[in-house]
């Protein structure tokens, strides 16, 4: 029995005159699922040194007898990196990594797990701020697991949620616990305090950083910086739509002659610091992060802002930080005048302005003989 075909007719076929032929809009690549970036002859070919160098560390070293394998491995990769002046540039770097770590665990045949491996031989830690972020916290400890940090701590405070009982069952990291609202910058000095790592990487729990992004972040510190700031100015408007806390923070750099960083602060995150920073600042500076930056100024720590990861869009919306003159912006300006009255304190009245031409001793003199 023949099928029903029905044959379409020349004249259906046909393209109507008055019409124009429209071809298919190609997708996004954000829409596409499963979508790789095309990457460069630079970087397939260090894609292919990190895995030859992988598999040729494989039959050296043996990372399943050592107790942190990620640590371990990311120490033999430094070893490797560094004679070839990998850790500038970035896309190569990553590349490399990502095949090191693949040549390596197909010689040795272990599983390839997603290790994203850090440009520094120092220790590395993390420090979370986390209140009532169970619907993003396990985001945030499944990219810091990537990293072969020496410690995560968690600041659990104000929750009401199941925030904590997620933070347990996904990480292994100190977690401190505090039944009441302690705030971020409360939450951050409380974490420093309680680290030890060379380089400390300081994130809130409300939204997803990536794991290679951090990687700038680290890489400063282990340059010789002690402050790494997130460069948000990609991702601000223009002057004449700042927000008072945008202007304040700008204000308080050129204020400090440091107009370079522009509106960059230790109020965002991510970031990170030296363990020299916090030494020399003190962890309670840290509770009024205006204040620590102005310190760190005075006190001539290398501050700079190496990478932008964008917090100003996805910034969670909450009751306090919603609409102008909100309590949450009156609390950051607070912070930068409190950091402004240090400043003069610390330096004088015009801080690093000088007073060249007013020469203020004559009138003193003059009304003093009268």
């Amino acid at each position: 029995m023949k099928p029903n075909i029905k044959r379409r007719s020349a004249q259906s076929l046909a393209v109507p005159m008055n019409k124009k032929r429209v071809s298919p809009k190609r997708s996004s690549p954000r829409l596409r699922k499963n979508f790789t970036p095309k990457r460069t002859r630079t970087q397939l070919y260090w894609q292919n040194w990190g895995s030859r160098a992988g598999q040729e560390d494989a039959l050296k070293f043996d990372i399943t007898k050592e107790g942190y394998q990620k640590k371990a491995l990311n120490n033999h990769w430094m070893q490797r990196s560094s004679s070839e002046l990998l850790l500038s540039n970035a896309p190569s770097y990553e590349a490399a990594a990502r095949g090191y770590v693949s040549g390596y665990c197909k010689a040795a045949k272990l599983p390839l797990p997603d290790w994203v491996l850090m440009p520094t031989a120092k220790s590395v830690g993390a420090v979370v701020c986390v209140m009532n972020e169970e619907r993003t916290i396990v985001k945030v400890l499944e990219q810091l697991n990537r990293l072969p940090l020496d410690e995560i701590i968690i600041i659990v405070n104000g929750s009401n949620d199941h925030t904590l009982e997620k933070v347990k069952a996904h990480s292994h990291a100190l977690i401190v616990h505090y039944p009441d609202p302690l705030g971020h910058d409360v939450g951050r000095a409380i974490g420093a305090k309680l680290s030890h790592s060379d380089i400390l990487l300081f994130l809130d729990g409300d939204f997803v950083v990536g794991a290679e992004k951090l990687l700038p972040f680290i890489y400063a510190i282990e340059r010789g910086h002690d402050l790494a700031l997130n460069n948000i100015s990609p991702y601000l408007p223009t002057f004449s739509q700042w927000d008072s806390v945008t202007v304040m923070k700008r204000f308080l750099n050129v204020s400090m002659k440091r107009p370079d960083l522009n509106a960059n602060s230790l109020t965002a995150v991510p970031h990170a610091l030296s363990r020299k920073a916090i030494t020399q600042m003190g962890c309670a500076e840290l509770m009024v992060p205006p204040k620590a930056q102005v310190n760190a100024i005075l006190n001539g720590l290398r501050i700079t802002a190496p990478a932008s990861i964008n917090v100003v869009s996805v910034n969670r919306i909450r009751k306090m930080n919603k609409g102008r003159n909100n309590p949450v912006a009156r609390l950051i300006i607070g912070d930068h005048v409190e950091a402004l009255n240090f400043a003069m304190k610390s330096r004088g009245e015009r801080i690093v302005f000088p007073d060249i031409i007013r020469k203020r001793e004559f009138l003193e003199g003059e009304v003093a003989c009268r």
